[in-house]
């Protein structure tokens, strides 16, 4: 049975006992800040199971992408090397929301593997929670399952939890036995021993209880079955591979890696790990950029540079010496292109990634080869034999440059690596890559979302009618004060307001909520920001500004017209911009990131180099021509395969229910979006680019302006145009321009040189200022005006008059002031320049260093400039 098939057969059996298909999620969970990836098949369900969503059904079957290589969930270090271990993976599952519960669970497993999949029976084990009597007393009711092949474990292996509180259950796991040839051999080898015998097939959770705070176990009103097989297990099993590897799953990807670098699989151990690396990173990271994930230096896109990177290094040890991985794409799209169309469609961008991707890694290789040579070479001349665990990781964080390849080339050396301190930093260096996902997008704390959860479940979702109207009456439902419900509120308190409608639009989708006024006739509130929660609440961030305001009050709410009209304006131009670019620069680009404010509107998209400035230009003029077009936007209701049908963009990292709403600009521009946009492209005004540049690799940013800011912008242009042709007394200013920075410049020459030689004349006066410290000549010397340039030379000719010793001069210009440190050639191995310098700028509040004869500085804090001066002394003293 292939792979597709087996996945297929699961569904398919699940839909035909009443449960929905649904499609795999993300690989990137927006909305659920707890989580670096999609980790297993219940993420998309976690509000289903807390009661905060209604999906529409009550059971489920997913196929779902699943990422373990980031945060405590990471296998990535063990890919290669095991037989099982992937970063990426499929996961088989179903799924009952208060619907059936632990006997038809476990009738559905059994049968599914036995009658379906043809597993022999007498090969399949069971492990249950130890005090699960139920669930033992099912196993034998309902299977062929002897008490002997039923395991009672304990809670580390067979008791399941979300969190330290709510939902939780005990859980059976289903094994399969492949055999005394491939265990460990012990006697003691039984189900549980972490060698590959009992191999654990499908986890059933039986979602029962919900614990509180004091670690109290209270029963669920309506249990749930949360259930997970990985797909590449079940199929390893079935097509008789004792590595995951090898089956048909694999089989594309790790043909053409052979085939690529020409090497043979199966034939060599060391080998063989470098090829199943590859091809289990290729496939994550190609599904990752299909998702339009770009790497970089923390959070989601650090974890895939470690991917990318790790896969090259093995590419490496393979004996391919130039950048490989682009060229593994198609293979990942011929074993899962038919799944998931997103691989093929996506396929010339995550190419031209993965080989900047690589480029980028060969030339930081080199630049850290060249470092580890110097480290090398200094611990040996220190005589310690051991290099620093800080410097291995500057390496490794700096450079990206393997661990594995320092300590071979220290071991080369007869030296070692201090690995912890290398831990230690690692440790550290983890927290990037769990990324400061603590804030929901809505900012509260966990403790208020446990009240916006109850309020939802009680009073419903906030209604929302800002599309089309900006004032309406409403009901308070919810207040908070300082995190705490209040049922009152009082003149200079700061609270959280929701209720059961509201014009005001929650800051989501990048653009920003909306301010205004909620008032009663006794009370007057300030809307000062306005956030939306993942569960479609709408809170409203008030001050109340006079009067009190009491709990079921109705209010009447009035949305500031002149903040939101604005922000309508940038919201619909950066579709337009979205659209343009796609157009114009090509439809590799996405959309990595924007912000839809009253004052500017930013977008951040996927692009390897700069906009060049007649490329903006074109930009520009197509985007006012469409507004001066003064196009009608339209919105549509639809569901989301219809709207993707209709042509609409999606963002993959959005998660979108079954209906979705369509903003178009008729004939330019289709996309999901559930901000408020202009009725005709005319209302935007001129659309001014006021900057673009890179953000991060691969990805840039544009910042721009539109309406009555754009207006402003181009009154003050003009004005200031017109004051410097007023100062330069003519019409036409550029011309003239050139010709008087030219003059400007042979001025700022002739000056400098006039400096030069007064210098030149009073540098014997200078010398009367030598002391001798320990026999060394030392001259300290201070002569303000001096820009860098001028300061050197003043420095050159006074350690030129001196002879031998030691040059300290420094100079202000503009409130900054410079130092430069010369030290004499028969006196550098005596004297740092470099070490005298920086601690003569650390007395003045600055920062300086360079080499052991020359060394530069500078600080801003003029008032310590003299007594550093005066410290040097000391310095030179300490440093001899």
């Amino acid at each position: 049975m292939k792979g597709k098939e087996i996945r297929e057969r699961f569904l398919e059996y699940f839909r035909q006992r009443a449960h929905e298909r649904v499609k795999s999620s993300s690989l990137i969970p927006k909305h659920d800040p707890s989580l670096l990836f999609t980790s297993a098949g219940m993420v998309q369900f976690k509000g289903a199971f807390l009661g905060t969503d209604s999906p529409g059904y009550t059971r489920a079957a997913t196929c779902q992408k699943c990422m373990r290589a980031g945060g405590k969930q990471s296998d990535i270090e063990n890919v290669g090397f095991t037989a099982r271990h992937h970063t990426f993976f499929e996961m088989l599952g179903n799924f009952s929301f208060g619907d059936y519960f632990k006997r038809d669970a476990i009738v559905f497993a059994w049968e599914l593997l036995t009658g379906v999949y043809k597993l022999p029976k007498d090969k399949l084990w069971v492990s249950v929670f130890e005090n699960d009597d139920e669930a033992i007393a099912l196993w034998t009711d309902n299977t062929e399952l002897k008490g002997d092949k039923i395991v009672r474990l304990g809670a580390k292996d067979n008791f399941w939890q979300m969190g330290d509180t709510g939902p939780c259950g005990p859980c059976s796991e289903i094994i399969i036995d492949q055999g005394e040839a491939v265990g460990c051999g012990r006697p003691e080898c039984a189900v549980g021993c972490d060698c590959d015998r009992y191999l654990e097939l499908w986890n059933l959770v039986f979602m029962q209880y919900d614990r509180a705070q004091d670690g109290t176990l209270n029963p669920l009103p309506k249990p749930s079955i949360d259930t997970g097989m990985g797909l590449e297990r079940i199929t390893s099993v079935l097509q008789k591979k004792l590595n995951n590897f090898d089956t048909d799953l694999f089989a594309p990807i790790i043909e053409a890696i052979a085939t690529k670098a020409h090497v043979s699989y199966g034939k060599d151990k060391s080998q063989d790990v470098s090829i199943r690396v590859i091809a289990d990173h290729i496939r994550s990271v190609t599904f990752l950029l299909s998702e339009g994930l770009m790497p970089s230096n923390d959070g989601r896109g650090y974890v895939a540079r470690r991917i990318i990177r790790r896969a090259s290094r093995h590419a490496r040890k393979l004996g391919v010496g130039k950048p490989f991985l682009h060229r593994l794409v198609s293979s990942v799209i011929e074993a899962s292109g038919d799944i998931y169309p997103e691989l093929s469609k996506e396929r010339e961008r995550s190419e031209e990634i993965l080989k900047f991707e690589e480029e980028r890694f060969f030339r930081t290789l080199d630049q850290g080869s060249e470092l580890l040579d110097e480290i090398i070479a200094s611990v040996k001349t220190s005589g310690s034999g051991v290099v620093p665990g800080t410097e291995a990781f500057r390496l490794y964080d700096t450079y990206g440059f393997p661990m594995d390849l320092t300590k071979e080339a220290a071991r080369e050396n007869g030296l070692v690596v201090d690995e912890d301190a290398f831990d230690e930093e690692m440790k550290k260096q983890r927290m990037r890559g769990k990324l400061s996902w603590a804030e929901d997008q809505a900012g509260i704390s966990g403790v208020v979302n446990s009240i916006y959860n109850n309020a939802v479940k009680i009073s419903g979702e906030t209604y929302f009618l800002g599309y089309e109207l900006l004032e309406t009456d409403a009901v308070v439902t919810l207040m908070l004060k300082n995190g705490e419900q209040a049922e009152v509120l009082h003149k200079g308190d700061e609270a959280e307001i929701i209720l059961d409608k509201s014009p005001f639009y929650g800051e989501s989708g990048g653009q920003a909520g909306d301010k205004g006024v909620i008032q009663t006739e006794r009370a007057v509130l300030e809307v000062r920001d306005t956030k939306k929660t993942p569960n479609k609440l709408i809170v409203h961030k008030v001050y109340v500004k006079n009067g009190t305001l009491k709990q079921s009050e109705t209010v009447s709410c009035k949305v500031d017209k002149c903040s939101r009209t604005a922000t309508m304006r940038n919201h619909t131009a950066t579709h337009l911009l979205h659209a343009a670019l796609r157009e114009l620069i090509g439809d590799h680009i996405k959309q990595a990131g924007s912000l839809v404010s009253p004052g500017r509107l930013r977008f951040d998209f996927t692009h390897f180099y700069a906009i060049a400035d007649d490329e903006k230009e074109k930009i520009e003029n197509m985007i006012n021509a469409k507004i001066l077009e003064d196009l009608p936007v339209a919105t549509h209701s639809m569901g989301i395969n219809e709207a993707i049908d209709y042509g609409a963009m999606a963002l993959f990292d959005e998660k979108y229910g079954d209906i979705v709403r369509v903003v178009e600009v008729e004939g330019f521009s289709k996309e999901l979006c559930g901000g408020t946009h202009c009725g005709r492209t005319g209302q935007i005004g001129p659309f001014i680019i006021v900057s673009e540049g890179s953000i991060a690799s691969g990805v840039r940013r544009i910042e721009a302006i539109t309406g009555d800011v754009s207006l402003e912008l181009i009154r003050r242009k003009l004005s200031d145009l017109k004051t410097v042709s007023e100062l330069l007394k003519t019409e036409t200013p550029l011309e003239r321009l050139p010709s008087l920075i030219k003059k400007n410049k042979e001025l700022e020459k002739e000056l400098q040189t006039l400096k030069t030689r007064d210098i030149s004349r009073d540098i014997s006066s200078f010398l009367s200022a030598v002391k001798e410290i320990d026999g060394v000549k030392v001259l300290i010397s201070r002569r303000d005006g001096l820009d860098q340039k001028g300061l050197r030379d003043f420095a050159d000719q006074l350690k030129e008059k001196l002879g031998s010793g030691i040059v300290i001069a420094a100079s202000t210009v503009d409130g900054q002031a410079s130092f430069i440190s010369m030290v004499t050639k028969d006196m550098t191995g005596k004297y740092h320049a470099g070490k005298i310098l920086k601690e003569a700028a650390d007395l003045a509040g600055g920062r300086g260093g360079g080499r052991a004869d020359m060394a530069q500085g500078g600080t801003k804090e003029l008032d310590k400039l003299d007594a550093a001066l005066n410290g040097i002394y000391d310095i030179i003293r300490a440093n001899r």
